[in-house]
């Protein structure tokens, strides 16, 4: 694809498009991104304008996510407008964001990494180790369903979706004792809740899960380089790892599985998991080695858990 050289710099008379979701959590990233880019370059608040768009997965929220498509529901329409040239860049949780981008888009940056653990949220409990027998718990996350039954097989789960504050009403309407949502979202919605963090060993969080990802057209040198000051490498050699790993196993809203990579002592550090969307079966591994390593250690994992899991794991 031909470069492109024709893109003005970005003022208040002409300024930065950044496109999101329009929930509250999307435009938390949305005005991160901004108060990082103003801070790089010196820049007014007037030189960007927030464009907010609506996505599949915030349009239907009467479904489970499994039930209307995998990869894309919060992304798609995003990148429709990347290339209708309605935005110059869209700011997603990475989380929800495909393995392979469509042609001529590209990620260009990654933001520091915020907490990644899952948060257990209850009115009446304090951990989740602490449920009475029986409880019932809502998730929209296969995932999350798939790890709670893995440890705890007596628990029911309920269909779980909405903002923060549509869950606790939830909860304190006794649709279930308890629910998950990811500490990074908590945090940077700085929510007015209780929320109990899962050690990793506990509950291994989703790909990318705490991670925001800036996306862009394949060839605006312009707009690369005004975002690339705000990549984070070690955040973006982590997500290296654990999505040549979700790639390797294709994995969708349809697949229970989680991914982490840590840098420990200058080291990564990744462990994966697969589960039967009930819990019944799980199986687990782990892998070292250097940076330069990172996406050779995620496929080496996906490869061993895939052999493990054998033909039809995956099939509801």
């Amino acid at each position: 694809m031909a470069t492109e050289t024709s893109s003005p710099d970005f003022t208040p008379d002409n300024p930065l498009r950044i496109g999101t979701r329009g929930s509250p959590l999307a435009l938390a990233q949305a005005y991160e991104t901004r108060a990082r880019l103003m801070a790089a370059h010196g820049l007014p608040e007037e030189a960007f304008r927030i464009e907010v768009i609506q996505t599949t997965g915030d349009a239907v929220q009467d479904r489970p996510l499994s039930e209307i498509g995998g990869k894309g529901l919060f992304t798609k329409e995003l990148e429709v407008a990347l290339f209708d040239r309605r935005i110059d860049i869209a700011v997603h949780s990475m989380k929800d964001v495909a393995t392979v981008l469509p042609d001529g888009l590209a990620m260009i940056a990654c933001l520091p990494r915020e907490d990644v653990r899952d948060a257990f949220l209850s009115p009446h409990v304090a951990r989740f180790d602490d449920l009475p027998e029986g409880a019932v718990i809502g998730t929209s996350s296969l995932r999350r369903k798939a790890q709670a039954l893995a440890r705890r097989p007596d628990l029911r789960v309920v269909e779980f979706r909405g903002n923060v504050q549509t869950r606790m009403r939830k909860l304190e309407e006794g649709v279930a004792l308890a629910t998950f949502l990811a500490c990074a979202g908590l945090k940077r919605l700085n929510a007015p809740v209780e929320a109990a963090p899962i050690p990793t060993d506990v509950m291994l969080p989703a790909v990318a899960q705490g991670a925001i990802g800036i996306e862009a057209r394949a060839g605006d040198d312009t707009v690369h380089a005004l975002i690339a000051p705000l990549d984070d490498r070690e955040t973006s050699l982590r997500l290296e790892a654990e999505r040549a790993f979700l790639r390797a196993l294709d994995g969708s809203c349809r697949t229970p599985l989680a991914g982490l990579a840590e840098l420990v002592g200058g080291r990564i550090v990744f462990r994966g998991e697969i589960l039967r969307p009930d819990g019944s079966v799980r199986h687990a591994t782990r892998r070292e080695g250097t940076g330069s390593d990172a996406a050779a250690l995620g496929l080496d994992a996906a490869e061993e858990l895939r052999a493990l899991g054998g033909d039809g794991f995956f099939e509801p």
